[in-house]
């Protein structure tokens, strides 16, 4: 294989407050976001290759995500520029703990404006795992672009990964959001699913969460619990784990950041997920939610990923 993971989705630019000039307004700082690419960029920082399938407005924004890609590591034949739509945007603010707010401008974004036959699918044919999210399912035609690549990777056996990512404003209504959300984790074999995630999906707790998707046929489930850290979960293994403490100052990406380094994880230890024992999850999760805190401790979602020297140093206040 060439790639060990290719994404399908989503790139934008987060614009992320940071004060206030002297008349009281907001001053923004444009850092290269969506959920695929910050997924990916953490694949790379742990030694995967990695390659990127969605589109960009032919703009300034579009080539700063673009140079985001390639200083990452990832590979970026697969991303297409769009002349006639902008890059999308989101306006970020954060409350006093990093949590965040967010506000889109894509009416309609670069990204949403994916045709299948635009699509490369050599890079899919050229991988071991698919990854995509759920806001690539919004609108379409990405969303058809979106479905037919995840039938594609099924069909040509890879390992299918979902972040569903839910950003309420971006979906014409919550039933269609919920509609497509699962028709996505229907589909993958590895989910990373948050706790207001399963609470929106089937209003639930976070175990009953996992036990929803394992039972959607999902092989390996992975509940992020904010700052109290996470949940994994197969047929046959079960494992939780806090966070190390962290001072966070912008939540940006720490799911996505979760995801690519648990998956890296995943793909070190060569396993089918039907044999990984308790011991294998907390490999896998004890890394992965070391890795997304640290993130909060910068900003943005690229910016942000730790090396993995710093991840494993910061492990130690989990044993």
């Amino acid at each position: 294989m060439k790639y060990d993971v290719t994404a399908l989705g989503e790139l934008l630019i987060d614009f992320a407050a940071r004060g206030v000039d002297e008349q009281g307004d907001p001053v923004m700082v444009a850092h290269p976001g969506g959920a695929p690419g910050n997924f990916l960029a953490a694949l790379c920082a742990c030694g995967r290759k990695t390659a990127f399938l969605g589109k960009v407005g032919r703009d300034a924004f579009g080539q700063l995500l673009l140079d985001a890609l390639k200083r990452a590591g990832i590979g970026t034949e697969g991303v297409r520029m769009d002349p006639e739509a902008f890059t999308t945007l989101a306006f970020v603010t954060f409350d006093d703990k990093g949590e965040r707010s967010f506000s889109f401008a894509r009416k309609p974004g670069a990204d949403t404006r994916l045709r299948w036959e635009e699509v490369d699918a050599r890079l899919i044919d050229q991988c071991g795992v698919f990854h995509f999210g759920t806001l690539s399912l919004t609108h379409d035609p990405a969303r058809t672009a979106t479905q037919k690549a995840v039938a594609y990777a099924g069909e040509r056996g890879k390992l299918i990964t979902c972040d569903p990512n839910l950003r309420l404003s971006l979906w014409d209504s919550e039933r269609e959001a919920r509609e497509q959300m699962l028709w996505a984790l229907g589909r993958a074999h590895v989910v990373k699913l948050s706790d207001e995630e399963a609470q929106f999906l089937w209003g639930c707790s976070p175990e009953a969460g996992a036990d929803r998707l394992l039972e959607l046929g999902v092989r390996l489930a992975m509940v992020t619990l904010g700052a109290k850290g996470c949940l994994l979960k197969t047929a046959h293994a079960r494992f939780k784990t806090p966070c190390p403490r962290v001072t966070p100052v912008d939540t940006t990406g720490a799911g996505d950041i979760f995801g690519g380094s648990a998956v890296a994880r995943l793909l070190e230890l060569g396993r089918p997920m039907e044999e990984l024992t308790q011991e294998d999850l907390a490999y896998i999760g004890r890394y992965a939610a070391t890795a997304a805190s640290l993130s909060t401790e910068k900003p943005g979602g690229i910016p942000s990923i730790p090396t993995p020297a710093q991840v494993l140093e910061k492990m130690k206040e989990l044993e």
